[in-house]
């Protein structure tokens, strides 16, 4: 038997030699056939490479492309790509968005055929495919099927958030999944989604109360906000205080947030914040408390440096006075600030020289500073406004040498600037000071007021009007934070399984880090939601923390930041109605960005309605000579429509001559108020006259208006782009040397 046995081991072995030597022949010979087709070829295989890299990157372009696209219009593009035999990238992403268009048109067979195997050739968006898998199966009603995939779902990719999706469908039928999900996804949308049914059927659940306070935000929370201060207090920790507070903080419910501070946990920041809330509420006794227990608990806080100059502020005079010195003794960073406010107080005492003393001081020790740089700012105003160029001249120069990012009047003092040393004959002083503002400030109103000044090819108040701007539109904006598969999902324009996926990836939504807000800024934009969206990252500015800051800072030097401050919605319909109404596009644009932010539906107390802001009764008059028979000034097209015929119309006055100045001016403060002011003021100096608008909120709306145009000038058309860009390379490099 043992002989027998081994005799078949042997044989097997030769055979498998056999085998071996036959394949690693034939492989050979496969391969010398393949070189020297490649070697006859001249390198064929490194063409075929390149030309295979480069038909899958002409592919993944046309797809990007295709995403602006309706389903049908791109269907096949898509399929045509889907069905190359050689799997790639390109190919994966065909076949996933045809699935998805597929569902959406309620065809859940032909979405599973391209959902086949998917999950294993695109492993980056493997959850979200089984995912859709399993609505495929829902849609065409074999419930038993879907769940089989969402607990493959779950057992293969455990700590994949996508999972919250699973266990959310089988949590309405099965009960242990409902505390699976809220146990693992507190902070997902479908677990936010169960508590507030859970919280119908019995609204008397402390923890689930809880957890939509700790996790879920926006203002609907308040009233369970306030039940829980009021109902459950006793059983809240100083961790859920802090919560409580933060989301009121975050809905400007000062005094309430204040009062939940003072309960949180003892931080400098839960000290501060529960001590300006009383401040902004006007309950000075306790914020006079609140700050003084900040400074006694942490006395070397940046927090306490605040709060000292915040108390001076609420003080007497001479005690104010202490709490300004305590801070230029142990807060340099704050010491200039304390002494411009100590030089207020001699000034209100009538002590001019303590005065004059405290402002040399801060002139002469801090002179980079940023309040001294407002107030020299303040004095180079006064000086131009009583005529004495020369020394507003002076006053603004060290402004001008150094570059505050965030301060809001740094383009406007450097750019005037630029104009008081035209005045002066200082020609090379005057275009420094221009080139200044493109380089440091590109998004200001200044920077195209700037831009002219140097002669660069963008036009002027008198010559934009008519202007038909080439644009492009970017297919991409980068991401600074999300996952991998968040960051395909924005790609392929899923942009509500991105937002699902994002706020499920974030923790601590109460507290949204700097990159965290703003991502969801721009997929709010991204889903139609637009004023919402600019409102979210517009709010970075009030970012108080250092880091916070420079993390802001860093985003305002990519170009994603400013597409979403800047975004273009209604595209189609804004280029349509420029085109038919002879307007500058762009016009529109900003007109509708400075009075609506893209809410369609908003109106104002002057009863002005929707995008444009258009009065009723101009819209009857408009659209009596338009022949506009039905129309809302709440439906997007129409109130375009209407708007930019009456835009057009206010450049055609006579009086106006085109002149974008008068026609956006009159815009908003009407065309009697601007006539009178062209009797007034003199419009040969534009800039002077806008200075001179009596009107605040017309001054403001001008440049407003114009340094919107500006940024979606520098932004969409790539001429005018690529020309800031050179020119703000050539002025570093030059400045570097």
């Amino acid at each position: 038997m043992l002989k027998q046995r081994s005799q078949r081991l042997a044989r097997k072995k030769r055979s498998k030699r056999i085998r071996l030597v036959l394949g690693s022949g034939l492989v050979l010979i496969m391969l010398g056939s393949l070189g020297l087709f490649f070697l006859g070829n001249r390198q064929g295989f490194f063409v075929w490479r390149r030309q295979t890299l480069q038909e899958q990157q002409e592919q993944s372009t046309a797809i990007l492309s295709s995403l602006s696209q309706s389903p049908q219009q791109r269907n096949s593009l898509l399929k045509e790509i889907a069905a190359t035999k050689r799997s790639s990238l390109a190919r994966n992403r065909a076949r996933y968005l045809l699935a998805v268009d597929l569902l959406k048109q309620n065809q859940p067979q032909a979405a599973l055929e391209y959902l086949h195997r998917l999950e294993r050739d695109y492993p980056l968006l493997a959850p979200q495919i089984l995912n859709k898998k399993a609505q495929a199966y829902q849609i065409s009603r074999q419930p038993a099927k879907a769940k089989e995939i969402y607990l493959q779902l779950i057992d293969d990719y455990a700590d994949s958030p996508t999972v919250a999706e699973a266990l959310f469908w089988l949590s309405q039928t099965n009960l242990d999944y409902q505390q699976k999900l809220i146990e693992q996804f507190p902070h997902h949308p479908h677990t936010q989604t169960l508590i507030r049914q859970l919280l119908k059927k019995n609204p008397d659940q402390f923890d689930l109360l809880l957890l939509l306070a700790k996790y879920s935000s926006g203002k609907d929370l308040n009233p369970i906000r306030d039940r829980l201060v009021l109902e459950y207090s006793s059983e809240l920790t100083p961790e859920d205080w802090e919560a409580i507070a933060s989301g009121y903080w975050q809905e400007g419910e000062y005094r309430k947030a204040a009062d939940a501070y003072t309960l949180a946990r003892l931080t400098p920041r839960n000290l501060y914040r529960a001590a300006k809330g009383f401040h902004l509420n006007g309950n000075i006794p306790e914020a006079r408390r609140a700050y003084r227990r900040l400074i006694r608990e942490f006395h070397d806080a940046r927090e306490s440096g605040l709060a000292f100059l915040d108390l001076a502020s609420i003080s007497s005079a001479d005690e104010a006075l202490i709490y300004l010195d305590m801070v230029i003794a142990q807060f340099p960073e704050r010491a200039a600030r304390a002494l411009l406010a100590k030089a207020s107080i001699y000034n209100r005492l009538e002590q001019t020289e303590s005065a004059n003393r405290a402002r040399q001081k801060s002139l002469q020790e801090y002179p980079n500073s940023e309040a001294v740089a407002q107030y020299r700012w303040q004095m180079a105003q006064k000086l131009a406004a009583r005529g004495n160029i020369a020394e507003a001249w002076q006053w603004s120069q060290p402004i001008a040498a150094n570059n505050y990012f965030q301060l809001e009047f740094a383009p406007k003092a450097v750019f005037w600037a630029g104009k008081w040393a035209t005045q002066l004959g200082k020609v090379e002083e005057a275009r420094a000071a221009f080139k200044q503002v493109i380089t440091f400030y590109p998004q200001s109103y200044y920077a195209w007021r700037s831009a002219i000044f140097l002669g660069l090819d963008v036009d002027d108040f008198n010559s934009l009007s008519q202007v038909k701007p080439t644009m492009e539109f970017p297919l991409y904006l980068s991401l600074p934070t999300g996952s991998d598969a968040l960051k395909e999902l924005v790609l392929l324009a899923q942009y509500e399984e991105a937002w699902m996926l994002l706020r499920s990836e974030i923790a601590n939504p109460q507290e949204l880090t700097v990159s965290e807000q703003f991502t969801e800024g721009l997929l709010l934009i991204k889903l139609g939601k637009t004023y919402a969206g600019i409102q979210q990252i517009w709010n970075l500015t009030q970012r108080n923390e250092p880091q916070e800051q420079k993390e802001w800072e860093w985003l305002r030097q990519t170009s994603a930041y400013w597409y979403g401050l800047f975004p273009f919605p209604y595209q189609d319909a804004i280029l349509n109605y420029a085109r038919q109404h002879q307007i500058n596009p762009l016009l529109v644009i900003s007109v509708m960005r400075k009075e609506s932010s893209f809410a369609p539906e908003i109106d104002s107390r002057a009863g002005a309605i929707g995008l444009m802001q258009v009065v009723p009764q101009t819209a009857q008059w408009v659209a009596e000579q338009i022949n506009l028979a039905d129309y809302s000034l709440t439906k997007p097209d129409d109130n375009i429509n209407i708007g930019s015929w009456y835009l057009a119309y206010l450049h055609d006055r006579q009086q106006y001559n085109t002149n974008s100045l008068l026609a956006i001016a009159s815009y908003n403060a009407g065309m009697g108020n601007v006539n009178r002011w062209m009797k007034t003021y003199s419009i040969d100096d534009p800039d002077l006259f806008v200075e001179k608008i009596p009107f605040p909120e017309t001054k403001d709306y001008v440049e407003g208006v114009f340094s919107n145009y500006w940024n979606y000038l520098r932004l969409y058309n790539p001429e005018i782009n690529r020309l800031v860009s050179r020119y703000r390379s050539s002025f570093l490099m030059t400045n570097d040397q």
